[in-house]
């Protein structure tokens, strides 16, 4: 990953992690609350449960004058005193606070309670019990390793979204990073010829056809790049369509690239018969163009290109390199190439597919690779 997409890698974890985890705990939270609240409340039903049966013990055992037995219970300590706070029954863990009917102090929960009406000579009923506290230790460790475990899978499904999300930002950059080392590389193709020619003119100071046409072709081609980058960034929906005699377009564009056809000896054999379209007279230009620009560019010298216009359609066939099965399915895709037999930005076909699909036109491809490549477009 580069420094953009680790930032934008780390930022978007950093806030998934922020607002899962503060999700986390507050519901942590607000789970350990309720369950300490109810907690508490079952354990002073159950201590007034206790402290209930205690008492009914305690009465009964008077009215039928038999004797008492203060019955165990687990969890709880029962003390029973008299009016002078003695123990007459049972004992106690924890220094008792008669000012208070229910506390908790030192671990543990005090219940004092005077249900037993005298019988018996006891005036106080006291219940002490650890297990709401020892439980509330118990829930207090569950969520806290709930928690922690929890927080952990968040974590990894973070890592996981963040590579997932990001993805189409990295292939992204990595389309841009390719596209500017092959920017470099095309500009720098037509740049270096003109300097050349130029230093080459200033030497010789006289008239010289073969570096007038060097001069010539760079320009053309830096143009033709100047004019596809264009149309990629800017927006050309202000141009009105019009009619327009896309065979005299093409012809316009055979002279265009006449130089460079005689350079790499292609011979150019036009069929072209009265065609006339609605389009936006530049895309109509750039139609033609990139199609005749990517047939001579991957053809090799001494072979032929033939183009054909009908009332109602246009065929361009070259004697190219010809492109692979598998890769007539992503020609037309932005960036993508079939091959690096010429360099190139693989955006050529990309804006052909944009025209046509603006314009309602149908596009057909026929490829074989070493034989050439033939393209047909239907009004």
């Amino acid at each position: 990953m580069n420094k953009i997409t680790k930032k934008s890698f780390y930022s978007f974890l950093a806030l998934y992690l922020l607002s899962s985890f503060s999700f986390l705990i507050l519901a942590a939270y607000w789970f350990f609350t309720s369950q300490v609240a109810m907690e508490k409340n079952g354990n002073f039903y159950k201590m007034n449960h206790i402290a209930d049966t205690v008492s009914s013990e305690v009465i009964k055992a008077h009215m039928s004058a038999t004797p008492f037995n203060l019955p165990l219970f687990a969890n709880a300590k029962v003390a029973l005193l008299d009016e002078n706070k003695k123990i007459l029954y049972g004992g106690f863990n924890h220094k008792i606070d008669f000012s208070q009917e229910y506390y908790m102090r030192d671990d543990s929960f005090t219940l004092v309670t005077q249900r037993t009406a005298g019988h018996l000579g006891v005036k106080y009923v006291v219940v002490q019990s650890g297990e709401c506290v020892a439980n509330i230790t118990i829930l207090k460790n569950k969520i806290f390793y709930t928690v922690i475990m929890t927080g952990f899978a968040v974590l990894v499904i973070a890592i996981f979204l963040s590579y997932m999300f990001l993805k189409p930002l990295r292939d992204k950059m990595r389309e841009i990073e390719t596209f500017v080392k092959d920017a470099t590389h095309e500009l720098n193709t037509p740049i270096t010829a003109l300097m050349m020619s130029a230093s080459r003119m200033k030497s010789k100071k006289t008239y010289d056809e073969n570096i007038v046409q060097n001069v010539s072709i760079s320009s053309k081609q830096l143009y033709d790049i100047y004019s596809s980058l264009s149309f990629l960034s800017f927006d050309n929906s202000s141009e009105e369509a019009r009619s327009v005699r896309f065979d005299e377009v093409v012809a316009e564009d055979v002279q265009y690239f006449q130089e460079l056809l005689e350079r790499k000896k292609i011979l150019v054999v036009q069929e072209l018969q009265p065609c006339e379209i609605t389009i936006a007279p530049t895309k109509a230009k750039m139609l033609a163009n990139n199609l005749l620009s990517n047939a001579i560019k991957y053809s090799a010298p001494n072979t032929t290109i033939a183009l054909k216009t009908t009332s109602d359609g246009f065929v361009i066939k070259d004697e190219g390199i010809g492109i692979a099965r598998d890769k007539l399915d992503v020609i037309f895709k932005r960036y993508a190439r079939a091959n690096s037999y010429a360099g190139g930005f693989g955006i050529g076909l990309s804006i052909v597919e944009n025209i046509a699909k603006e314009y309602g036109f149908k596009i057909e491809i026929e490829s074989q690779e070493g034989e050439g490549t033939t393209v047909r477009i239907a009004f």
